[in-house]
């Protein structure tokens, strides 16, 4: 697909076609320099809230430093989001090793993603805060294209790639819950 079209500037529900770079505490954590640029459907909350909002009015080549706020980013460092549980709840096939990414259920039943923080003889301590919560994030960003969403993409909320579908086309959204078109 086309990254560039006859949209002049960034609204909603348009694929922004963007380069970027994310520097947190002066040191770059994450760039598109050495990839191709990130693409996305604009307005869909498919990148953090307070970078979406400034890119609306930019247009194709059209650069701009952003400073967010962890509020507006990955959110504040919840300290309840930290938890001990007993060792002998892990199932022997994970790794006791600090920086493992394990997924775990709460009350509700909804599956979280925390990571193995410490752990001793007896417990572990596991962190479910994004590695970025309550960091302020500095970004670099320059529009490389817009253009517009696919039916299909705007029905599920996001950018199709090759990459996404499986043999039948389908990107492996589950009941349309992806959706931000819907």
């Amino acid at each position: 697909m086309n990254a560039t079209s006859n949209f002049s500037k960034v609204e909603k529900d348009l694929v922004v076609s963007m380069d970027y770079s994310l520097t947190v505490d002066g040191e770059i954590v994450d760039s598109s320099e050495d990839s191709e640029p990130i693409e996305f459907i604009q307005g869909c909350g498919n990148i953090i809230p307070g970078l979406e909002k400034e890119l609306y009015g930019m247009s194709i080549g059209d650069k701009k430093s952003v400073s967010v706020p962890a509020a507006e980013g990955y959110g504040i460092y919840d300290p309840e989001a930290v938890m001990t549980v007993g060792r002998s709840e892990f199932p022997s096939e994970i790794p006791m090793e600090q920086g493992v990414e394990v997924s775990i259920q709460d009350e509700d039943g909804e599956v979280i993603v925390a990571v193995i923080e410490a752990f001793d003889d007896e417990t572990v301590t596991l962190n479910a805060n994004h590695p970025l919560a309550g960091k302020d994030l500095q970004f670099d960003v320059t529009i490389a294209g817009l253009r517009a969403p696919t039916a299909e993409e705007l029905e599920h909320g996001h950018v199709h790639s090759e990459d996404d579908c499986d043999c039948d086309g389908d990107c492996g959204c589950e009941d349309g819950s992806c959706g931000c078109g819907s």
